[in-house]
């Protein structure tokens, strides 16, 4: 399955897979619209033998055949205890 990646210019490590090129038509508009400025990525030959670095390359080609597009949020920080009890000793 062929998909194309794009990164938001307005929140980092926030990425769209779309299932067609430049064609967001499938976005619901509020969606499309909190992504800011888009810059293409590349350009992705996936399947289920492939490994992505952060998603599970099954639910990307889910979201594509289902809806048009996969949306892949930037990572969460999770602070350790210990450092959330140094910060707060400071």
């Amino acid at each position: 399955m062929l998909c194309f990646i794009y990164k938001s210019l307005k929140k980092e490590e926030l990425y769209l897979y779309l299932d067609k090129k430049d064609d967001f038509s499938a976005l619901p508009e509020n969606l499309f619209n909190s992504f800011g400025p888009l810059q293409f990525v590349m350009e992705l030959q996936l399947s289920l033998e492939r490994k992505l670095a952060r998603e599970d390359v099954s639910k990307v080609m889910a979201g594509l055949e289902n809806k048009g597009f996969y949306v892949q949020m930037p990572p969460v920080m999770v602070l350790s205890p210990l450092r959330v009890a140094n910060t707060q000793l400071h």
